[in-house]
C-alpha cells in the first residue's frame, strides 16, 4: 500500500512539473517576441516653410506604420524654438527620431540636449552646428550659397528685430528648384519668416555630439552650400549621409522616399 502511495506521488509530482513548464513556455515566448515600441518620428521644419513641407514624408512614415509630429517652430529664436520643440519631445512615452530641415537642424541640436528618449536625429538639408556657431556663419564658411541677394527687403517688428523672406520671384530658383513652379509658387506665398535675429544666433549645445546622426541633402542646394553639409555630416560622425544628385534645398518635398527611407534607418538601428 505504502509502495502504490509512494508511485502515486512521484506521478503527481511529475505532472505537476510538465504542466507548470508548459505554462511557462507560452510566457517565455511571448517575452521573446515582444517587439521594441517603433519610435514617435517629431518634423520640424525650417525657415521659409511651414510643416506642410513634411507631407510626403508624413505619408511614407505613416504607410510603415509610423507615429509622427511635425512640431510647430515658429522660427523667433534658437533657445525659444528648441524648448518649444523639447517640450514635444518631452511628452512623448518611448522613444523619439527627431528630424530638422534647414534651420531646424540647429533647433534640433539643442532640444535634444538632456533628453533620453531621442535615440536619433536626422538632419535634411540642415545645419547642425557646434556650441558657438550660427547658421549665416556656417554658410558663409564654403562656397555655393546665394540666400542672401534672394531675399526680400526685411520686414521691421515692434520689439526692433527683422522678419526675413525670400522674395517670391525668387523663391523657386533659390529654394525649390526641382519643384513644379506650380508648387514652388505656393509655398513661396505660405513660407514663414525666421527672425534675422535667429539666425546670427549662436548654439549653445550640440546633441550630436552623444545622439547618433543621419545626413540628406542635395547636391544643388543654394541655400546651405552642399560643401557645408558635407563638412558638418563628416563632423558628427553620421552613421550614414545620402547626397541626392541636382536636389534643391527642399529634398524632402522633392524626393520624399529617400528621405523617409533614412529616416526609417535611424530608426531601426541599434
Amino acid at each position: 500500500m505504502k509502495t502504490s502511495n509512494k508511485r502515486l506521488a512521484t506521478t503527481l509530482a511529475g505532472w505537476l512539473a510538465l504542466g507548470a513548464f508548459a505554462l511557462s513556455m507560452p510566457l517565455a515566448a511571448s517575452a521573446q517576441k515582444s517587439p521594441a515600441p517603433r519610435p514617435t518620428v517629431v518634423l520640424v521644419h525650417g525657415a521659409f516653410a511651414d510643416s506642410s513641407s513634411w507631407n510626403g514624408v508624413i505619408g511614407q512614415l505613416h504607410d510603415k506604420g509610423y507615429t509622427v509630429i511635425a512640431a510647430a517652430n515658429e522660427l523667433r529664436s534658437v533657445k525659444s524654438d528648441a524648448a518649444s520643440v523639447t517640450s514635444v519631445v518631452k511628452s512623448i512615452h518611448g522613444p523619439v527620431v527627431l528630424v530638422g530641415h534647414s534651420y531646424g537642424g540647429s533647433v534640433i541640436s539643442e532640444a535634444a540636449t538632456g533628453q533620453d528618449n531621442v535615440k536619433a536625429l536626422v538632419y535634411v538639408a540642415a545645419f547642425a552646428p557646434d556650441v558657438g556657431e550660427n547658421a549665416v556663419e556656417l554658410s558663409g564658411r564654403f562656397p555655393g550659397g546665394s540666400l542672401g541677394p534672394a531675399l526680400a527687403p526685411p520686414v521691421e517688428l515692434a520689439d526692433g528685430g527683422k522678419d526675413l523672406y525670400i522674395d517670391q520671384e525668387k523663391f523657386h530658383a533659390q529654394f525649390a528648384a526641382d519643384v513644379p513652379a506650380a508648387q514652388a509658387a505656393l509655398m513661396a506665398a505660405g513660407q514663414r519668416p525666421v527672425t534675422d535675429a535667429a539666425l546670427h544666433e549662436a548654439s549653445t549645445s550640440a546633441a550630436w555630439k552623444t545622439i547618433p546622426s543621419w545626413f540628406v541633402y542635395g547636391s544643388a542646394d543654394l541655400n546651405i552650400p552642399p560643401a557645408a553639409q558635407a563638412f558638418m555630416a563628416t563632423r558628427t560622425h553620421s552613421r550614414k549621409t545620402v547626397v541626392i544628385k541636382d536636389a534643391s534645398h527642399v529634398v524632402m518635398v522633392s524626393h520624399p522616399a529617400e528621405v523617409a527611407a533614412l529616416i526609417e534607418q535611424a530608426a531601426s538601428a541599434k
